[in-house]
């Protein structure tokens, strides 16, 4: 974990290096750590570039004798515009463990047929602002793509934005490298 007297500290997706994270000195949050609602404040995603106030929000939900430990999760945000069909406000899903740090999300309802694959890629707290970096492998809905989360519902201090993109920038792995350099935008915060 990052803190704010050192580097952050970001891996590249399995994908892209199947040994990790036994391969870096990378370590994984706590369950309890990312409960949280957490701001999405960029992203190279291009369905949040019709959005504003982009949150998800996890929530454990306790192993059982059958089952790990799961995350619900929540997605809500707002249209920036009209849109021909209409925008849900939020999504739910869940989440299941997939290995170190990554995780197999299914929806819920009426979205239970779409699944997608995340990772954890950093995370850390800078100046008493949590932060995280999250990887997303394409799905039926979205091609492949990373979001950065803070717990500011402001959105990121831009210092923090700044050594983020640069570790993001660092990776070895240069599908990820440039994806971050063409397509990271800054999601629209407005309340």
């Amino acid at each position: 974990m990052a803190t704010s007297s050192s580097i952050i500290n970001l891996r590249s997706p399995k994908k892209y290096d199947p040994k990790l994270p036994s391969s870096t000195e990378f370590v994984l949050p706590s369950l309890e750590w990312l409960e949280a609602t957490w701001s999405v404040t960029h992203s190279t995603l291009p369905m949040w570039r019709k959005a504003k106030n982009v949150q998800i929000t996890y929530t454990i939900i306790p192993a059982t004798s059958s089952s790990p430990a799961l995350l619900d999760d929540v997605v809500s945000s707002e249209p920036t515009a009209r849109t021909f069909l209409p925008q849900p406000k939020s999504i739910r899903g869940v989440d299941t463990p997939d290995g170190e740090g990554g995780w197999n999300w299914r929806g819920r309802g009426l979205l239970k047929i779409a699944s997608s694959h995340w990772e954890v890629l950093g995370w850390g707290e800078k100046d008493g602002e949590r932060w995280v970096v999250t990887w997303f492998a394409p799905s039926m809905f979205t091609p492949a793509g990373l979001d950065i989360y803070s717990s500011r519902k402001e959105g990121m201090e831009e210092g923090l934005y700044k050594d983020i993109m640069s570790a993001l920038q660092g990776l070895e792995a240069k599908d990820m490298a440039e994806l971050v350099k063409t397509e990271m935008r800054e999601v629209q915060i407005a309340y």
